[in-house]
Order: structure tokens, then C-alpha cells, then sequence
């Protein structure tokens, strides 16, 4: 499976990738929104982003109203990753078509269980 980072710290996209890595994806990053638009264009197909919500440029909310205008990126699964906690905050993520919300800081039991509510289970994946 297919995994795209997108997050302007870079320290925060390598500890995400090692854990999508160690849960047997294949990991691709991001800095930003309109980059990741580009590696999803590039990509043609991807089964989950990761995405900040506070990031330059295109933040993580316009990215996910990018990818949901888009009706090639219908299916894809976007999981909010972020230190946004405010209950407004996350509501308006789901509204827009996050699929999930995980914040930070989280460790990889956290991040696995959020997969296994979105309905992948990567462990299928490393076998």
C-alpha cells in the first residue's frame, strides 16, 4: 500500500514515514500542499495521506478540499495528523472529508489503530 507524508518539519515526516514503513507501506513525502498535490498527480494512486493541518502555503484543510474537488482522489484516505485538538477544528477536517483524525504526539499502537478504523490493516501487507 501506498502512503503519502505531508508535513513542512521534516524530523515529523521521517518519524510518520518509519512508522508507515515498519507497518509495511510504501512511504512518499511532502513538504507542503501543492507539492503533495504533485506527488499524488505523480503517483497516480495512493491508498492514505498523512497531512498537517498547519503548514506555509496551502495548509492541511485546502489540501483536503483540493484532493476532495478532485474526482480521482474520491477514494483516497486522508487522515488529518495534527496538534489541532479544538472539537471546532476537528469538525470542520470531518466536514470537509478527512477521513480520520489522529493528534499529536501519537506513537505507532495509535497510529495503527486509526488504520484498522479506516479499515486497513497493514499488518496484511508485511506478510
Amino acid at each position: 500500500m501506498k502512503a503519502l507524508v505531508v508535513d513542512d518539519s521534516r524530523s515529523m515526516r521521517s518519524i510518520i514515514a518509519k512508522l508507515l514503513v515498519e507497518l509495511g507501506f510504501e512511504v512518499h513525502e511532502a513538504p507542503g500542499g501543492e507539492e503533495a498535490l504533485a506527488v499524488l498527480r505523480k503517483l497516480r494512486g495512493c491508498d492514505i495521506a498523512l497531512v498537517d493541518w498547519n503548514m506555509p502555503g496551502m495548509d492541511g484543510l485546502q489540501l483536503l478540499k483540493a484532493v476532495r474537488a478532485e474526482p480521482k482522489w474520491q477514494d483516497l484516505i486522508v487522515m488529518m495528523v495534527t496538534t489541532e485538538s479544538e472539537a471546532s477544528q476537528v469538525s470542520k477536517a470531518l466536514e470537509a472529508g478527512a477521513s480520520e483524525y489522529l493528534m499529536k504526539p501519537f506513537d505507532k499502537q495509535a497510529l495503527h489503530e486509526k488504520l484498522l478504523l479506516l479499515g486497513i490493516d497493514p499488518g496484511e501487507q508485511a506478510a
